[in-house]
Order: structure tokens, then C-alpha cells, then sequence
């Protein structure tokens, strides 16, 4: 009987002094800190590497347009006049320059050629015709967990579109 009473009180005296060793201990604090913070770091530098890609995205879809509105008002030769030219395949390089699949640009792109373009400070400039040429690419963030946050599975994708409008000069 005596046994089992010395067994509990050095037990319960371990307990304590036990317990009063890791209430004071900070020797897996800062390891337990970084476990809960890491997750919200690599969410941060994931975020800024997809902003990245889409800012990129944008600025090859907005020179793809450019390059489109800028053949489509070039002069197919000087002594024939000015025949239109399809910008079609001046869209297409600019995307493939751009390692971006040209046939994903759905719709295909609109050219609006002879078209009127009022200047936003109309009363001192007159209306010009020029060309408008929309391009739409679509870009979708491609992360792993992504689709079991939404209802159905699937990832979706957000359409970047860059519209250009360009005078034509005489």
C-alpha cells in the first residue's frame, strides 16, 4: 500500500514539475510560428506570381491589338491604293511572340475598319476614320486546390480583352 502511495505522489510531483517546465520552455516556439505562418507566405507569393502572369497576359493581348489596328491601316501598296489588309496573322505572331496559343483568342478578333472615331475633346478636333480592332484571350489560374472551393469543380477562367483604336493617316 505504501508502494502505491509513494507511486502517486512522485507521479504527481513529476506532473507538476513537468508541467512547470513547459509553461516556461520556448525552445519550439519559433518552429511552431513558422508552421502557421508559411501557409500564408506561400499564399502571398502565389498571388503575386498569377498577378504577374495576368498583368503579362494583358500586355501581349493590348500589342497583339496594336499590331492588328497598325497593319490593318498600313497601305497595301503605294501606286494601287489602299487595299485592306487582314491583321489576322499580325494578331497571331504577336501572341505566338508572346508564348500565348493564338487559337485560344476566342471569339476571333473583331476588326471594325472605316469606322468613325470621335476624339473625347470634340469641339477642337474633327471626326476621324480609323479601324478598331478587340482581341480576347483567356487566362485561367492554375492551382491545384482551386476547384474543390468551387460548387462545380471546375476552375474558371476570366476573358482579358484589349480594344485599340487607331486614325488613319493620309
Amino acid at each position: 500500500m505504501m508502494a502505491k502511495c509513494l507511486q502517486k505522489e512522485t507521479f504527481t510531483r513529476m506532473r507538476t514539475v513537468l508541467r512547470r517546465r513547459f509553461a516556461c520552455d520556448t525552445r519550439g516556439q519559433e518552429l511552431v510560428e513558422f508552421a502557421f505562418v508559411i501557409w500564408i507566405l506561400m499564399a502571398l507569393y502565389i498571388l503575386v506570381f498569377w498577378c504577374g502572369r495576368a498583368y503579362s497576359i494583358y500586355q501581349a493581348v493590348e500589342r497583339a491589338a496594336r499590331e492588328g489596328a497598325r497593319v490593318s491601316l498600313m497601305s497595301s501598296c503605294a501606286t494601287c491604293g489602299n487595299a485592306p489588309n487582314d491583321p489576322t496573322t499580325a494578331i497571331n505572331d504577336a501572341l505566338t511572340a508572346a508564348s500565348l496559343d493564338p487559337s485560344l483568342a476566342l471569339p476571333a478578333p473583331t476588326i471594325q475598319q472605316n469606322q468613325t472615331l470621335v476624339p473625347s475633346n470634340s469641339p477642337n478636333y474633327d471626326q476621324v476614320s480609323g479601324v478598331t480592332v478587340t482581341v480576347n484571350y483567356p487566362f485561367q489560374v492554375n492551382l491545384p486546390l482551386l476547384g474543390w472551393m468551387n460548387s462545380s469543380g471546375t476552375i474558371p477562367s476570366i476573358t482579358i480583352t484589349s480594344k485599340v483604336s487607331m486614325k488613319q493617316e493620309y
